[in-house]
């Protein structure tokens, strides 16, 4: 049984950790989150300490590290995109391994400077990447290795998951901090065309504003256009009358990718590799930090395929 600790405990992802921590059969020691609504720890690990300040966290894993009865083997990190270089540096300075949800980084150069801090420390850096391990994305990847090599798959990505006001106020709204809407939502499936079509070829920026963004992506294998949006008008008619908040579809040569079903436990499968020394670490993850850099500061372009949703 290996021993965790958790920070950002009260964050949107932070329940799928706790349930893949318990899943795999080990426990939880510690945790932390600046706000105290964190009620869910109930269910999983109701005896683990919990902070609401970092410093008091941070002597309190530095007491473990110096209890020879009580090891911390691994610190996940659910908090604010920002913070994730500094808390994974904490990680491994605890003598732990750090699990870092997405983005791991918001720039190139602090994956190298990670690089060189791991290099050093007894610990790993592990991150989540979980459509590599989805069934259907697998499948994909199969199919495309398998294939001839005699032309480019062409592609639609379409992601609209409607945020309310709350989002502009929070450390989402800012890029500083999130890296912008492509980061936010969108980094997860440029790392899974990258795993699947290969490398970047050209990297247009079509529109980008605090709501919405959409470009043009060439990969070795494949010519994407995608599109990605938190604005509920976006959304088809068809799924405004269903009265549903969220809209994802993938093309591929005309034919709809269906992926929707089988997310429930990829972060368990994903703890599964990361406790069997299989996770993802910081070059696995460069590609997908390199395009949402690039989207981050490209200039606009108004030439080129554009997606069918731009109007």
């Amino acid at each position: 049984m290996k021993n965790f600790a958790l920070m950002g405990a009260a964050g949107y992802i932070a329940p799928r950790h706790l349930k893949a921590i318990k899943d795999t059969n080990n426990t939880l020691i510690a945790a932390l989150d600046k706000f105290d609504s964190v009620g869910i720890m109930d269910r999983y690990f109701p005896n683990a300490n919990f902070f609401t300040e970092f410093e008091r966290f941070d002597r309190h894993i530095e007491k473990l590290k110096r209890n020879d009865a009580i090891a911390l083997d691994y610190v996940s990190i659910c908090t604010p995109n920002y913070l994730h270089d500094s808390h994974i540096r904490m990680a491994l300075r605890s003598g732990a391994h750090a699990i870092c949800e997405k983005p791991i980084v918001l720039n190139p150069w602090n994956i190298d400077a990670l690089a060189a801090i791991e290099k050093e420390s007894q610990g790993s850096i592990n991150t989540i990447l979980q459509l590599r391990l989805h069934t259907a994305i697998i499948d994909l990847k199969k199919k495309v290795d398998a294939a001839p090599k005699n032309g480019k798959y062409e592609i639609d990505l379409t992601y609209i998951t409607s945020r309310g006001k709350w989002y502009d106020a929070s450390w989402k709204g800012e890029d500083s901090k999130s890296g912008g809407i492509a980061t936010n939502i969108g980094v997860h499936f440029y790392d899974m065309l990258s795993w699947v079509f290969g490398n970047v070829q050209e990297n247009a920026v079509h529109l980008r504003t605090p709501h919405k963004a959409a470009g043009y992506l060439e990969f070795e294998n494949a010519r994407v256009r995608w599109f990605l949006s938190i604005d509920a008008e976006d959304l088809p008619k068809e799924v405004k009358e269903k009265q549903q908040r969220t809209f994802r579809a993938i093309t591929i040569d005309k034919e709809e990718l269906e992926f929707s079903d089988g997310f429930t436990e990829l972060h368990t499968i994903s703890y599964q590799k990361i406790l069997q020394h299989q996770g993802f670490g910081l070059e696995e993850v460069r590609p997908s930090i390199e395009i949402v850099q690039d989207i981050r500061n490209s200039e606009i372009n108004n030439l080129g395929h554009k997606h069918p949703f731009l109007k």
